[in-house]
């Protein structure tokens, strides 16, 4: 996938703190992008041709489908995907 965006930075809702393009492009299931990619950066740039271009149409038409997991069982992956980027920053 172009990576050109990936050093881009805002906050991000769902963490409360500044995370990258790149995080919201792999922090999703099975490395997707976040269910709330388009939500989010829509106004920095065309993030949805950007997809589109790299993912595979029916990839990009079910994360943007994907509605949000209750609130605890979200905050458990969301741990849980921390816990895994850290070991493996660790690892590097």
């Amino acid at each position: 996938m172009n990576k050109s965006k990936d050093h881009l930075e805002q906050r991000c809702p769902r963490l409360g703190g500044s995370v990258s393009f790149h995080y919201c492009r792999t922090s999703g299931d099975e490395s997707l992008p976040c269910w709330k990619i388009f939500d989010c950066w829509w106004e920095y740039f065309d993030v949805v041709t950007l997809l589109r271009t790299y993912l595979p149409e029916d990839v990009v038409d079910r994360i943007a489908n994907t509605r949000p997991k209750p609130k605890i069982a979200s905050l458990v992956e969301i741990i849980e995907q921390a816990k895994k980027n850290v070991a493996a920053e660790k690892g590097h």
